[in-house]
């Protein structure tokens, strides 16, 4: 059996919360959650963890290049950050743009995209 620490981010209580697994990587068990959503946070980090990504890509507007602060609608499996981030460094946006506008749809998973988080006209 094996142990992992965490601190729960669901809520500002921050529980300090330990994960025991077997061989084979199952968890067994959560201690030190408060809340059933720590407990449910805790199995997710352990066995499949998501990251919500956020980011900039370059935006041409008419008075010359700007920002644009993107993120993705859902969270993304963390191991495919880097690859999320290859595609990001290579995209470019031009205005008018608005807050929620899909920039990139199916965005590393179907069903995830890539949208503004700002108004630039």
């Amino acid at each position: 059996m094996t142990t992992r620490e965490l601190t729960c981010v669901v809520c500002p209580a921050g529980c300090r919360m330990t994960v025991t697994l077997d061989e084979g990587g199952a968890v067994l068990s959560v201690e030190g959650n408060t809340c059933k959503r720590g407990k449910d946070y805790a199995i997710s980090e352990i066995t499949h963890p998501v990251r919500t990504l956020t980011s900039t890509v370059p935006l041409t507007t008419a008075e010359g290049e700007k920002m644009l602060p993107v993120r993705t609608d859902k969270a993304i499996p963390k191991e495919k950050l880097f690859e999320a981030m290859a595609i990001i460094r290579k995209s470019k946006a031009s205005a008018p743009v608005h807050t929620g506008d899909v920039l990139i749809p199916d965005f590393i998973e179907p069903g995830t995209n890539l949208v503004a988080c700002k108004d630039f006209a």
